[in-house]
């Protein structure tokens, strides 16, 4: 596959890596890097965009450490001469309507400005949209987040990237400026096989949108860590699982009627159908081209799955869908080993007269206690549907909180009766009872 693409799109340098929990690391190289040094796995390629992955996982960083509110306005925390009523929640998900550059042709001068020239400029750049209207792609605004994890840390953007992300995950190959192992980046004539060599470009202040440089194999890992970060990174040292849980929820769409793509809070979300997203992002700059994403879901799916596609061409588009095909080529056959099924302990004594079928709202829910939770079902759900699971509510007895699956937040409140059997339930304040009923009014106080 990955040989078809270099071919078929004639690209220079194609880098390829597969990361999955339960297998060596694959990697696969075709072509050369347009320098003296051949082409190899640590070879290093503008990754463009994927850099605002970065950035995200560093303000969500920011939140968790109390730093910093998401609905916060950015200018809060930056001294701002406009455009400081912006949220960070917005700028994250490409949802604050601002344009899309700094201002002035930073594509056509290729020097980008610093950090005083960025900040004193946002009061000539425009807000093309109203906040929340729809997606809008901005450079500056993830820019401008990465102005607002440096001053809330002390240092710069790219310090505090090595310091709370790339040396803890071991991501030794990525770097803000290109190492000696770097290829050269080309755009390929439409009409001969000439290939043409990119300048090379500092990105200055917009570098936490657009400046790092890394390995396929450093970038399956970054993929790996977004779609499953509890498998490469179990101590939380870099983000806890829940926060990347959330920025992987979905908050807006691309495209509003072909809905085949989304952004949740810095990254990219792409459905493949049957409960299964690849998450992470594109990148694109003068002469480079890189896909990075992890597989969440679906049956066969191992852990830690993520897949990177880095290429020396600016124009192969076709090299941004492989690293989806290698992930679903990978799962289809290679799938993860079947875990064998064992024995458990019961559950606990309190809760045995809940398990089994209970009727609310009409409908019929199946209460089971699996992997020492209690968890409910609809009882028609299709079998990828994870099932609702709850966990008990300190110093309330009976009482416990949905921490994932339907009525995610609620509670679930348990009535016994004067032998301790449990006779209803309340669900997000829905009546569940044994039987099907209809919503006659209850009177509590006579039991009737």
């Amino acid at each position: 596959m990955v040989r078809r693409v270099q071919a078929d799109a004639r690209i220079p340098a194609v880098s390829a890596a597969l990361h999955r929990a339960d297998r060596p690391l694959w990697t696969c190289t075709v072509g050369d890097t347009g320098t003296d040094r051949p082409l190899d796995p640590g070879t290093q390629f503008r990754i463009g965009s994927v850099t605002k992955t970065f950035t995200a996982v560093l303000t969500m960083q920011c939140r968790d450490d109390g730093l910093l509110d998401l609905d916060d306005p950015v200018g809060r925390h930056l001294e701002l001469p406009a455009h400081g009523e912006l949220t960070v929640r917005r700028l994250l998900s490409h949802t604050a309507g601002l344009q899309r550059e700094p201002y002035g042709d930073v594509w056509d001068t290729l020097s980008p400005p610093d950090a005083d020239q960025l900040l004193a400029d946002l009061a000539r750049a425009e807000r093309v949209l109203p906040p929340a209207r729809r997606f809008h792609y901005s450079n500056l605004g993830l820019a401008l987040l990465g102005q607002l994890v440096g001053r809330l840390r002390g240092g710069t953007w790219a310090e505090v990237l090595d310091d709370r992300v790339l040396a803890p995950l071991g991501l030794t190959a990525t770097t803000v400026t290109p190492g000696p192992t770097a290829a050269t980046g080309f755009l390929v004539d439409a009409y001969s096989d000439e290939a043409h060599p990119e300048p090379p470009t500092d990105f200055s202040a917009v570098g936490p949108a657009a400046q790092l440089w890394s390995t396929a194999g450093d970038m399956a890992r970054w993929a790996a860590f977004l779609a499953d970060p509890a498998a490469v990174d179990p101590a939380g040292a870099v983000l806890a699982a829940a926060t990347l849980d959330e920025m992987r929820w979905p908050v807006t769409v691309t495209d509003e009627t072909l809905w085949t793509g989304g952004f949740g809070l810095g990254l990219i979300l792409v459905p493949q159908g049957e409960r299964v997203v690849h998450v992470g992002h594109d990148g694109a700059m003068p002469g480079f081209l890189a896909g990075v994403y992890g597989r969440r879901g679906g049956e066969g799916t191992p852990g830690a799955m993520g897949a990177a596609v880095l290429v020396s061409s600016g124009t192969a588009a076709e090299a941004l869908d492989l690293p989806h095909r290698l992930l679903a080529a990978a799962v289809e056959h290679d799938p993860a080993d079947i875990e064998p099924w064992r024995p458990g302990p019961p559950a606990p004594a309190g809760l045995r007269g809940v398990l089994g079928r209970w009727w609310g709202e009409g409908y019929e829910y199946v209460f089971t206690w699996h992997d020492g939770s209690l968890r409910a079902r609809g009882a028609g759900d299709p079998p990828g549907r994870p099932p609702a699971v709850f966990a008990p509510v300190p110093d309330q007895p009976d009482v416990f909180r949905t921490v994932s699956g339907r009525e995610v937040g609620e509670l679930l409140r348990l009535t016994r009766d004067e032998h301790g059997a449990v006779v209803r339930m309340h669900w997000a304040t829905y009546r569940f009872t044994r039987n099907q009923e209809t919503f006659e009014r209850y009177d509590f106080r006579a039991g009737e």
